[in-house]
């Protein structure tokens, strides 16, 4: 299948404090969901909900966002567009005109694409599907609107919802109180008169990997042109648990790997269930390795020049259960900053990439990066010429033992290893790969 893909360069600076957020390459990255009450009624109000995807490359992949949160009283859900409730909860008070859902705790979810245009609003029904905004920032909101009953009708009345959680599409994400802040003003289409919300409140959701998951979800392997060491990922890097299941053969993966997908693909039939469902849906069936890891990163340190250097860049995905749209790649250099040229995807400043199919004959991708030497820095010696941290997904990748590099040998030439300077300021290269076609089953 044909690669097309997408890769954005950007430069950040090392000393980005880890104080500020959970994530030291975006500190200020998060998810905030925002509530504007844009009309009142008899019982209640109809608010527009939207969800920002402010994380610079962490996205929400399929099965798609789950957002929640406990009503502050009695309130219900009378209708909804652009997502739906889960579960629509006990409603036998109601004698006629049932709510959309009466639960205390509702649960909801996006609406698939192709959904009828009256259950339709901007920004909604792509399955949950949310790009960070580093790779794409129209596209990186989210929302719905909801009638809410039972409810407040005055801004003095209305208690806004607590307990906030959103599931991306798996754990991680941590929200904090729902804040009161300005009313959203709105332009009209011919920007000529504003509006503004009757009442707006935000909800900040920061991720923490921890959180996510007890294990790493990838891991990074080395090789070089001047040393014949392999380095490999390291053994059980992902976890070595016996309740992970794997595969030894392609046969027995990509049959198993069908079963479950069918399963996946019933589950989105009917509205993708609950979060946590559609999660356990989605269990990776792993092709057994010693690292155990459903994606590996390979940095191949491949060609010297005079005055430039080449390193190649593969991922492997071995999980046959999952395709990967929209990924993306950070790798975190001193010289990344001076990238020249890369290869096998056209040179642009933002290139697109389709995806990283499941396990198997088609599961890899691969590029190769043109560095430009800075003479003051440049050294093939102690292991400079590989990444210093590796993130997939946005997720941090686990990286080899560094005693276990490919060293330069004694034996080389001086040349290649002659122009050591001072330390400069780490600068860190994002991939942005973000899917065009959404299509989860690969061939």
């Amino acid at each position: 299948m044909a690669v097309l893909g997408s890769l954005l360069l950007l430069i950040l600076a090392a000393t980005l404090s880890v104080a500020v957020a959970y994530d030291p390459l975006d500190p200020n990255g998060n998810i905030t969901i925002k509530w504007d009450v844009m009309s009142w009624t008899p019982d209640g109000y109809v608010a527009m909900v939207t969800i920002n995807n402010y994380q610079t490359y962490r996205q929400i992949m399929a099965p798609g966002w789950t957002v929640g949160w406990t009503w502050a009283r009695q309130e219900v859900i009378w209708s909804m567009v652009g997502a739906q409730a889960t579960d629509q909860g006990d409603c036998s008070r109601f004698k006629a005109n049932l709510p959309h859902c009466c639960r205390r705790t509702p649960a909801v979810v996006d609406l698939l694409p192709g959904v009828p245009y009256n259950q339709q609003i901007a920004n909604c029904c792509r399955g949950g599907v949310l790009p960070a905004y580093g790779q794409a920032p129209s596209a990186a909101a989210a929302a719905f609107q909801v009638s809410v009953g039972q409810a407040g009708t005055t801004n003095r009345t209305v208690r806004l919802p607590r307990n906030f959680t959103l599931l991306g599409p798996g754990p991680g994400y941590t929200c904090g109180r729902a804040r009161v802040v300005p009313s959203t003003v709105f332009l009209t289409a011919d920007r000529r008169r504003k509006t503004q919300a009757l009442m707006t409140w935000n909800v900040t959701c920061t991720y923490s990997q921890h959180l996510a998951s007890k294990y790493p979800s990838c891991c990074v392997s080395f090789s070089s042109f001047y040393n014949d060491t392999i380095v490999p990922c390291a053994k059980c890097a992902c976890g070595c648990d016996a309740h992970k299941p794997c595969v030894r053969s392609e046969r027995d993966g990509k049959r198993l790997a069908v079963t479950g997908k069918k399963h996946d693909a019933n589950a989105n039939a009917h509205g993708r269930g609950n979060g946590v469902a559609a999660a356990a849906m989605a269990a990776p069936l792993l092709q057994c390795t010693t690292h155990m890891c459903p994606v590996r990163v390979h940095w191949h340190v491949k060609l010297n020049y005079r005055e430039y250097w080449r390193a190649k860049i593969t991922i492997v995905n071995f999980n046959y259960r999952m395709n990967y749209t929209g990924w993306t790649l950070v790798a975190q250099h001193p010289n990344l900053d001076n990238i020249t040229e890369v290869f096998s995807f056209d040179y642009k400043p933002v290139y697109f990439n389709d995806q990283l199919m499941e396990a198997g004959p088609h599961g890899n991708v691969q590029s190769e990066v043109l560095m430009r030497k800075d003479a003051r820095t440049f050294t093939f010696r102690q292991g400079w010429a590989f990444p210093r941290k590796v993130y997939f997904n946005g997720d941090e990748c686990q990286m080899p033992p560094p005693d276990s590099y490919p060293y330069l040998p004694n034996a080389a030439p001086p040349a290649a290893a002659s122009l050591v300077g001072s330390a400069v300021a780490m600068a860190a290269l994002v991939f942005f790969l973000m899917a065009y076609h959404m299509s989860m089953l690969g061939s």
